[in-house]
């Protein structure tokens, strides 16, 4: 509902969604977000993996980390949606291929019960993750 009328404007609500965001800890993989919000109207987050892994070492040496974050949304009825945010963690091993980094991460997060579906899509020695909310319809 927007503030200054109390009518929904489901635009505004469709524009709403998580923050899509990554890091690699590790020295040869590397990932690189390429759209950087999974939106309730059905934009996709993406990130780009490249590089073979070095693989796991002590502590957070060798992961590969997602984040998506909290978010809130109105519904047509006027009550509001509240989504969690979720943080994945992968650890990877040795040699590694991006295609199977992105492959693991996407089956991680639909084995998973949050509301996001992924995809992994690969080629020429990298691999592309596309995220998207799959929440409540409006």
């Amino acid at each position: 509902m927007s503030e200054k009328s109390g009518a929904y404007d489901q635009a505004a609500e469709f524009a709403k969604g998580a923050k899509f965001t990554a890091s690699s800890y590790d020295r040869t993989q590397k990932i690189s977000v390429r759209a950087g919000l999974v939106t309730v109207g059905g934009k996709a987050g993406e990130a780009e993996i490249t590089g073979a892994a070095t693989g796991k070492g002590e502590g957070i040496e060798g992961t590969i980390n997602l984040w998506l974050s909290i978010f809130r949304y109105s519904r047509p009825d006027g009550t509001v949606n509240h989504v969690a945010g979720w943080n994945i963690p992968l650890a990877l091993k040795p040699g590694q291929p991006p295609e199977l980094t992105a492959k693991a991460l996407a089956a991680f997060i639909n084995s998973g019960s949050r509301p996001y579906r992924a995809t992994a899509a690969d080629g020429d020695g990298r691999a592309i993750l596309s995220v998207v909310y799959t929440g409540e319809k409006l």
